[in-house]
């Protein structure tokens, strides 16, 4: 295995296990976190699901060989739990210093003499161990293909943070081209967004503004996703549509990776014709660092959600909607949403926010000709109202939220609530968040999906070949 090996872990968790590690006593303290699994072209990526404390004398005892060690039944209770769940296994403690850390000789003594056992235990792994000073952290990670150091660790929250073992080397100035982003963020900032693959569902009105202002933001690579193909009526919307791509045809994903490139040559561009509904296309978003879900369908909804939480990956939804009355014409309460939605309990989760309608899930499920049959569209060849100023409302604040979360603008402690633009009464409403203690995706329910990466099945259906 020649990828890197990094760690993924939500705010919530993380503040947790800080907590535990860094407590202000200058001592050492010890944890284990259970770790779910991703494996893609780009690397593997271990998803920190759970974190078992050790009590300090109890659980973390002094070591005739070291400073201390966790104990056997300590030990052996975490590792049959991380066996049963199909589960990773990592023990955890800290060690003195700010920005460099590193593993000392009786630490990497003791993996040897450990880990070939649990590996046995774990039988999935990977088994393994991280050490923390107070902005970094380095890993030792054994796996079935070998033995590796961690790449590094990024705190998914409203501000994503990654720690390294020790300072990375950044490079001294951005492309000129983009000193006035240089001039808010910095060059890191802008190197930052340069180093991220970003996932687009949807390349209509408001998919092809994300994909406009992300291009222009200078992110490094896009995955865009979309089935749908240009036609006139699409042309006030999409963002670089022409009349001959609406006479050919085109799908819209080629025209978005057309409009991308013209706005940054160097970009990375993925144009995926296809639907998230699909397993094989739904993975190719497993890897990304943030996803936008630009599509109206309730099964794009929940394969988004599902992505967001299985594979710790922060996104929103963005929308517009015109309610007409079917029978008099009358125009309803136009509003826009901006739904930030992190991977942790409080995430703003769209199943607890009640935004995954099983009935829609159905309908959509069933042939257009049974959903006809049954009534349960009416008046399918009627669309709704859209336009793009409408989608330019949600598409804003959410790509902005993007930016900022990245290059750490947000001020401590800021909180992504879920946004209703009630347009015609110029009303915000803002939306707090919601969690159930069951959810099968966010929860910290057994069964749950969140961090268990390749070790859930998303809930999409077999890709047709």
């Amino acid at each position: 295995m020649n990828t890197p090996i990094n760690l993924a872990i939500d705010a919530p968790l993380f503040s947790k296990l800080y907590g535990h590690l860094f407590p202000g006593d200058e001592d050492e303290h010890g944890a284990v976190i259970a770790v779910g699994v991703a494996k893609t072209p780009t690397g593997t990526r271990l998803l920190a699901r759970e974190v078992f404390l050790a009590q300090d004398g109890i659980n973390y005892v002094p070591s005739k060989r070291g400073y201390r060690k966790l104990t056997a039944a300590f030990i052996a209770k975490a590792a049959n739990y991380c066996a049963g769940q199909r589960l990773g296994y990592l023990a955890v403690h800290p060690h003195g210093g700010r920005d460099w850390v590193g593993f000392s000789q009786p630490d990497l003594e003791s993996h040897e003499r450990g880990y070939p056992a649990l590996m046995a235990i774990v039988k999935d792994g990977p088994v393994g161990a991280l050490v923390f000073a107070e902005n970094a952290v380095a890993g030792d990670l054994w796996t079935p293909g070998g033995r590796f150091e961690l790449d590094h660790l990024t705190v998914v929250g409203p501000s994503i943070r990654r720690l390294y073992p020790a300072p990375p080397s950044w490079p001294p100035h951005a492309d000129p081209v983009y000193d006035r982003h240089a001039r808010l963020f910095g060059d890191v900032g802008q190197h930052i967004l340069g180093n991220l693959k970003v996932g687009i569902i949807g390349l209509g009105g408001g998919g092809s503004l994300i994909n406009e202002a992300l291009s222009r933001l200078g992110v490094g690579h896009i995955v865009a996703v979309d089935f749908d193909r240009v036609e006139s009526t699409n042309l006030p919307r999409i963002v670089g549509a022409t009349h001959d791509d609406a006479e050919q045809r085109r799908f819209k994903v080629h025209v978005a990776e057309r409009v991308a490139r013209e706005a940054n040559p160097k970009i990375r561009y993925e144009a995926v014709v296809g639907t998230v509904v699909d397993q094989t296309t739904a993975l190719l978003l497993a890897d990304t660092d943030f996803l936008f879900l630009a599509g109206d369908s309730m099964q794009a909804r929940l394969v988004f959600n599902a992505l967001v939480h299985q594979y710790l990956i922060p996104g929103i939804q963005v929308g517009a909607k015109v309610p007409v009355d079917r029978k008099t014409g009358e125009i309803g309460n136009i509003f826009t949403t901006t739904r930030p939605v992190l991977p942790h309990p409080d995430g703003g989760c769209m199943h607890c926010h009640m935004l995954i309608n099983a009935a829609k899930l159905q309908e959509e499920a069933l042939p257009e000709g049974q959903r006809r049959a049954q009534r349960y569209v009416e008046h399918d060849d009627v669309p709704e109202p859209s336009v793009i100023t409408l989608n330019m409302l949600s598409v804003a604040p959410a790509v902005n939220e993007f930016m900022m979360m990245f290059t750490g603008l947000y001020r401590e402690n800021v909180s992504l609530l879920h946004l209703t633009d009630y347009v015609r009464e110029r009303r915000l409403v803002t939306t707090a968040p919601r969690h159930e203690p069951l959810c099968l995706d966010c929860s910290d329910t057994p069964r749950s999906r969140r961090g268990r990466g390749d070790r859930a099945r998303l809930p999409c259906r077999e890709s047709v070949k």
